[in-house]
């Protein structure tokens, strides 16, 4: 494989299995792996346990409230970005047409 081109992987996995009597759960999670030459970068979150009983398995998700905040406050502040980049866009013209010389004003 080339090592100087980026790769992007994006991964599920499951952990080891930890048994109390006899129940056994097993974390569930996702990774992010961006790998170029040596170095690299790896994102995980967990995603779910699965929850083993005789007789019976159940998953229970599990709710990252951290990355869903996360993500909120990065989309409200691209929103108040953009719209402090509009507003500053309109008062930089409404300042030029001010400042501008009665010379350059056309009469009508």
């Amino acid at each position: 494989m080339d090592q100087s081109k980026p790769t992007f992987q994006w991964q599920s996995g499951l952990s080891h299995p930890v048994a109390a009597g006899e129940i056994t759960v097993i974390p569930q999670s996702q990774a992010l792996v961006f790998r170029w030459g040596h170095a690299g970068f790896v994102w995980n979150r967990p995603v779910a346990v699965v929850v083993e009983r005789p007789g019976q398995s159940q998953r229970i998700p599990i709710l990252d409230l951290t990355r869903i905040l996360q993500w909120s406050l990065l989309a409200i502040s691209a929103a108040c970005w953009i719209g402090f980049l509009l507003l500053w866009g309109q008062r930089t013209k409404a300042m030029q047409v001010k400042a501008a010389p009665a010379s350059q004003v056309r009469k009508k």
